[in-house]
């Protein structure tokens, strides 16, 4: 009997060892197509926590929407059908105003400016994120958004009757400003929508242009600099406590390197994108001044009304942000 107790309790330790050392697996949904830099930067970030955990933790990346379709990202991490994610912050902006903050226009219009917003915002939106059972790991920015028209931009006047590529709450609101028709378009349908009609303008970054191929259905690209939005890449919580301290800590530096990297990598995107969809022969436009002026008035009206919905938490981001 001592004996059999005593070969009992090896197979344990050894059946406790062998669940200690298994490998993780993990499904990670993103929205962008793998020659996105953001999709580039999440499979460094991966490739990092696979090489630090002796692949112990290994995440599989599901680019393009090809697992989980962009709008549904959130709620598939917070049910666990995936156990990370990435997308676009201001996607959320029906549930709450904070996760719009970065997309209202001409808020934070260069990369310091974002910068110091994401400082101010993040603590909120974690908040707001763990009501859900979500932890957030890190957070990215696109190049500043601009204008993609077949049509001259002088005025505010000359978007009138655009049928207007819309995307969060913000766009739709400043196609409604505009005289504007706005339509929800993921970014892989991007070129099919211009193709068929559904659209004939919208206003993205330079790299969400060249990744579509803008100029084969659009002439102008203006530079207006109306907002720098971010992706921001996420875990279910209940996963991420499952976890050892060290593996958390792992993640956590690989996520910290990410973020930097990733804000590096976007300031270069911005330059060298714009200069390809100028060699492609799409027209890089600065706007003039009596456009950017009505554009300015738009988004001072559009700034209040953020204010005004998004009632004290955001008054004391923006407090934070001008305090930066």
């Amino acid at each position: 009997m001592k004996r059999l107790t005593t070969l009992l309790s090896a197979v344990a330790l050894g059946l406790g060892s062998a669940a200690a050392t298994a490998e993780t697996r993990w499904d990670m949904a993103t929205p962008y197509g793998d020659s996105t830099f953001h999709t580039k930067n999440v499979r460094e970030f991966v490739q990092e926590i696979h090489d630090a955990t002796n692949g112990e933790l290994r995440i599989e990346v599901h680019s393009a929407g090809s697992l989980v379709s962009h709008p549904n990202i959130k709620r598939a991490v917070r049910n666990r059908q995936v156990q990370a994610g990435e997308l676009f912050i201001s996607i959320l902006g029906n549930e709450s105003p904070i996760f719009a903050i970065d997309s209202v226009p001409f808020l934070a219009t260069s990369y310091e400016e974002a910068e110091a917003l994401w400082h101010a915002s993040r603590p909120k939106i974690e908040q707001l994120l763990e009501r859900d059972r979500i932890k957030l790991l890190y957070s990215v920015a696109w190049p500043a958004q601009g204008f993609y028209t077949n049509r001259e931009l002088n005025t505010v006047e000359d978007f009138e009757g655009l049928r207007f590529r819309a995307y969060n709450s913000t766009t739709s609101r400043m196609a409604e400003l505009l005289g504007m028709q706005g339509t929800q378009v993921e970014v892989p349908e991007i070129p099919q929508a211009f193709s068929t009609g559904i659209i004939n303008a919208m206003i993205t970054s330079p790299t969400t242009g060249v990744d579509s191929t803008a100029w084969d259905f659009v002439d102008y690209f203006y530079d207006v600099q109306a907002w720098i939005p971010k992706n921001m890449v996420v875990v279910n919580q209940q996963v991420w406590d499952q976890l050892d301290e060290a593996t958390q800590e792992t993640i956590l530096e690989a996520a910290a390197r990410a973020e930097e990297r990733g804000w590096e990598m976007s300031r270069n995107e911005a330059e060298a994108q714009k200069a390809i969809l100028d060699e492609n022969g799409l027209r890089v436009m600065e706007p003039s001044a009596e456009l950017m002026e009505g554009l300015n008035a738009i988004g001072e009206q559009m700034i209040e009304e953020w204010l005004k919905e998004a009632g004290a938490d955001g008054e004391a981001i923006i407090e934070a942000f001008h305090g930066n």
